[in-house]
């Protein structure tokens, strides 16, 4: 007699909920995010105030005024961008794409070929855009890695190699 052995996997586990928060770099979206937090925490302690709640209530309506603060000014992280990649080059990046779907979009050959000519000097401000940003990252590890040497500061040092090996 044979068994087959079968794995029941659980539905109601959801993955784990990565936001974007590269996008806090950027004073706007910082300023954004931390004005809507303080909003929502604001007004989820007067609730709280008004009806006596446990601390499991408590926990709960942090979890859900974070987790949704997140969605409305963050979004979520939809691909792993490089974090020497500055914003507004993930802005150009975004403009990049908006124009190729712009050209898929067109009509007529005309239209098509001059959103084209846009695109491909939008293509050739990111990648030049990438490059110096790329640069200067690189430039800003050599001056904590020198910094870090002339304090002795071996652990700095060490963490700084250590990105500087996943670029």
């Amino acid at each position: 007699m044979k068994l087959k052995l079968k794995k029941h996997w659980k539905t109601e586990q959801t993955a784990l909920k990565r936001f974007n928060t590269a996008f806090l770099r950027d004073t706007d979206e910082l300023n954004e995010f931390k004005i809507t937090l303080n909003n929502r925490l604001l007004s989820l302690q007067d609730l709280l105030k008004e009806e006596e709640a446990t601390m499991e209530d408590n926990w709960k309506g942090i979890k859900e005024a974070l987790t949704s603060t997140f969605q409305e000014v963050l979004d979520r992280k939809k691909h792993c961008h490089k974090e020497w990649i500055f914003m507004e080059t993930l802005d150009r990046i975004q403009e990049m794409k908006n124009k190729k779907t712009t050209i898929n979009n067109s009509q007529t050959r005309a239209d098509k070929v001059k959103t084209q000519a846009e695109y491909t000097e939008a293509n050739k401000q990111v990648k030049k855009s990438i490059r110096a940003d790329k640069q200067k990252y690189l430039e800003d590890l050599v001056a904590t890695a020198g910094k870090a040497v002339t304090e002795g500061n071996i652990k700095q040092l060490y963490d700084n190699e250590e990105t500087d090996r996943e670029i």
